[in-house]
């Protein structure tokens, strides 16, 4: 049976990867560098992947410091095939120690709010944030943070292939639409990112300490349900041969 290290030899991580525990000053540059067959990029690799080995590939990167900090990398959870893609910007303490996005009260909030929706977790609905392991103290990501971890996002959005997108708060947003907007000026709106319509809503978390604004989010929903059923409307329209002008 291959070992974890067999795996990440195929991978061309190895021998890259740090194990836990290990001190800072023994870790390897975080950087980005070419590897692979053939010298292609760190990002045309990870644009290759499959689910399982995305995962492991996630589990064992150190394109950034964080992989030094956090207990467990979250790569996200769900439908690999769903209609509705939801993204946040980055796990917390409870999501690093379990290695899944959103399972605290900001989690339960929005367990609640695919329900209402007559959605489920892991069923239609994919959950992910854009960084994959915390930052300490859940601090605000730097800029190369997201860069590090924005392929493993874009990989899991051309395997899933979602016909909608959920930016759950202004970070999310504000990554995804490369603006700096305010959430408020980004809401009530169809955005797109990478081809496929994008709604920007409240954070979960937010929404736990602003109760009014709970309104606002579920117009937000209802607006990207309404954008999903009209492209699943135009997609499902056949032409009829011969029924030109």
């Amino acid at each position: 049976m291959a070992t974890r290290d067999d795996r990440l030899r195929e991978l061309g991580l190895w021998p890259r990867w740090t194990r836990r525990g290990e001190s800072a000053a023994a870790a390897p540059p975080a950087v980005d560098v070419p590897d692979g067959a053939g010298g292609a990029s760190r990002e045309a690799r990870i644009a290759g992947l499959g689910w399982e080995s995305l995962a492991a590939d996630v589990d064992a990167c150190t394109a950034c410091g964080l992989c030094r900090t956090r207990q467990r990398s979250v790569p996200g959870v769900g439908d690999g095939a769903a209609d509705w893609l939801f993204v946040g910007e980055a796990p917390g303490a409870e999501e690093d120690a379990q290695g899944e996005p959103f399972v605290g009260q900001a989690g339960r909030l929005l367990d609640s709010m695919l329900a209402a929706l007559q959605l489920a977790r892991g069923r239609n609905v994919y959950i992910a944030n854009v960084l994959k392991c915390r930052p300490p103290n859940n601090r605000t990501p730097t800029p190369g943070e997201v860069a590090a971890c924005r392929p493993y996002l874009d990989r899991q959005v051309a395997l899933i292939a979602p016909k909608i997108i959920v930016a759950l708060g202004k970070s999310a947003a504000n990554t995804l639409l490369d603006n700096e907007a305010t959430i408020g000026s980004l809401r009530g709106r169809v955005h797109a990112y990478r081809g496929v319509p994008l709604v920007v809503t409240y954070h979960p978390a937010y929404l736990l300490r602003t109760l009014q604004d709970k309104a606002k989010a579920w117009e937000d929903l209802v607006l990207a349900r309404r954008t999903l059923q009209a492209a699943t409307v135009a997609t499902s329209v056949t032409p009829v041969a011969g029924s030109g002008p």
